[in-house]
């Protein structure tokens, strides 16, 4: 007889459930061991190992809260890590610059290396220059007496070519690197007048 009641209870609670899908169902064991089924705990057994019953499977709701919990905080996270950064770089540029002319300066002191090297590379690129074309005038001038171009020449040429290519792309590789240096500075004097309540500079 008890195990007809429990069959009919367990078909009358699987019922309910199929007719209201977004319910939530719980299941607890009481002191005395028997287990239960419904929409709420009772506050006695609130603390005990209880069960949520969620599309026909059993979720532990310390799991189920953890695992809200940790998206919150990711999404949390994702959200506002733009928004710490910069304010992180605000009170950095607030803490190192007072004035606009102090970044001007700092930018001058960054860029002071990078146009050394500038300058290096174009003089060397000239030398290099000039002595292919030299290289070169020799071969020419082998060619039109018929004479054989040595190996040793043909092999300074292509070490001169060579060495033309790099120091041109060292060039390049710095120029990029002085502009890039140069537009930072702008954006951070730029945010620097934002801070400071100043109108935007002219551009």
């Amino acid at each position: 007889m008890n195990k007809s009641r429990f069959v009919i209870a367990c078909a009358a609670l699987f019922t309910a459930v199929s007719f209201n899908a977004d319910a939530k169902l719980y299941k607890w064991v009481d002191k005395n061991g028997t287990t239960h089924y419904g929409e709420t705990i009772p506050p006695e057994y609130a603390d005990r190992d209880t069960k949520q019953l969620e599309n026909g499977r059993v979720t532990d709701r310390k799991e189920t809260f953890d695992t809200q919990k940790q998206n919150s905080a990711k999404k949390e996270t994702e959200e506002d890590k733009a928004a710490k950064e910069q304010r992180r770089r605000d009170e950095a540029l607030l803490n190192s610059f007072t004035n606009e002319k102090e970044i001007d300066l700092s930018r001058d002191r960054s860029l002071l290396q990078i146009e050394a090297r500038i300058n290096s590379y174009q003089t060397l690129i000239k030398s290099a220059q000039a002595s292919l074309d030299d290289l070169h005038k020799e071969a020419d001038a082998r060619t039109s007496k018929n004479w054989k171009i040595p190996q040793s020449l043909t092999d300074d040429i292509a070490a001169a070519e060579e060495r033309i290519t790099k120091l041109q792309l060292d060039l390049e590789n710095s120029q990029k690197e002085s502009a890039a240096v140069r537009a930072r500075y702008d954006a951070e004097k730029q945010r620097f007048r934002e801070l400071k309540g100043m109108s935007p500079a002219s551009q």
